[in-house]
């Protein structure tokens, strides 16, 4: 009980100086933000990149080529892919992006054909709103993804104009792809005229899906043998490696960013530390007072971890809290090279960054509380 009377008797000394306090935790909150966002952004390159055994999807590209602009592959390849073993589908795509570099807002165009659309891409979505017979009854109609329609604020029945394009938005759907979450659907042979190419001509890439998950290799290998000769040689991946390969300048940004959360650890530890150690000057003989009428060094150190966990803890809440919201609500992520990675905000990520703020600013809070603790009645009294 004890122990409890005094915890209580911590927060209202933090309290004294509400400025000190409040500013305090104002300096972790933005420290915590920053942190809940490097991991949103760690958690993102992971969801894209991170191949798992139920992946069966591979990504057939023109040789030496990334960015979609570059890579020009015959739609007639797909009758020959179609016949190579372990070859489940076969999909031609044409992809147009509005930038082709590193860009927080890319806009992707997927060309697809209407027979694939309904039998290929539609099992994989969910249908929030419209339709996919509404969307091929238009001949330049757009299925958006769900996170591309919530950043751009579109519904069905809006007109979208991006990358020399202009789309009726006749669905949006959901799906488990990041890829699929972030890109307009429209039709192969619109977006090929469009793009100045001709309808049945060239196309940017194929995805293939493979019978057999642990067949993807050989798959890619025989893939790329049939075409060597041709004239757009192939380069096949697993779609995670493929999207791994063309984001590499998202994946060092990811990277870098890791850096940026050990800093915001780091001046938490900092603001926790100077918040206490300010404290404990001006309670010098508060704290002796305490010790004359029987509180022990345990308590006194156990009064000072807590107020640095209060500090920590109080701030982290907010700093997480607001980087969630602003996550959530603004849908943000990077796109480069036709490719997105959405930075994926989740109550776990908030939660962790709560825990390691919480952790490091008691941490913080133990040195000044072993020197509280340890400190004389007399010395605490000649320093008043």
């Amino acid at each position: 009980m004890i122990w409890w009377r005094v915890a209580l008797l911590s927060l209202r000394m933090l309290g004294r100086n509400r400025l000190r306090a409040v500013l305090a935790m104002i300096g972790i909150g933005v420290a915590t933000f920053l942190l809940s966002a490097e991991r949103a952004v760690h958690s993102g390159v992971a969801e894209a990149t991170s191949a798992n055994q139920d992946d069966t999807r591979l990504i057939v590209y023109r040789a030496n080529r990334f960015c979609p602009f570059a890579s020009k592959i015959p739609e007639r390849y797909v009758d020959e892919l179609l016949k190579i073993p372990g070859v489940k589908s076969a999909v031609p795509m044409q992809i147009v992006v509005s930038n082709c570099r590193a860009s927080l807002d890319v806009v992707v165009f997927r060309g697809v054909r209407a027979e694939d659309a309904k039998a290929v891409l539609a099992p994989r979505m969910r249908v929030l709103d419209g339709s996919f017979d509404a969307f091929l009854s238009r001949g330049d109609g757009a299925m958006l993804g769900s996170a591309l329609a919530a950043r751009r604020g579109l519904k069905v029945g809006d007109r979208f104009t991006s990358a020399g394009l202009s789309v009726a938005v006749m669905g949006i759907v959901e799906s488990d792809g990041p890829q699929d979450r972030n890109a307009a659907y429209v039709q192969l042979p619109f977006l090929q005229s469009s793009a100045g190419g001709v309808q049945g001509g060239d196309v940017t890439q194929f995805e293939v899906e493979v019978t057999d998950a642990t067949q993807m290799r050989e798959v890619a290998r025989a893939i790329d043998e049939r075409f060597a000769t041709d004239r757009a040689p192939t380069s096949t991946r697993p779609e995670k490696a493929f999207v791994a390969l063309a984001a590499n300048d998202l994946v060092a940004i990811a990277e870098f960013a890791g850096w940026l959360g050990i800093g915001a650890l780091a001046a938490v530890f900092a603001l926790v530390a100077n918040a206490i150690v300010l404290s404990l000057e001006a309670r010098t003989r508060e704290i002796a007072i305490l010790q004359s009428v029987g509180f022990r060094g345990g308590l006194i150190a156990w009064s000072v971890v807590v107020e640095s966990l209060a500090l920590a803890l109080s701030g982290s809440i907010l700093g997480a809290g607001a980087a969630y919201l602003a996550l959530e609500f603004g849908r943000f992520g990077l796109g480069a090279d036709g490719v997105s990675v959405e930075f994926q905000p989740s109550l776990s990520v908030a939660f962790i960054s709560i825990a390691a703020a919480s952790i490091v600013g008691t941490v913080a809070g133990l040195v000044p509380a072993l020197s509280a603790a340890r400190r004389s009645i007399v010395e605490g009294m000649k320093s008043a």
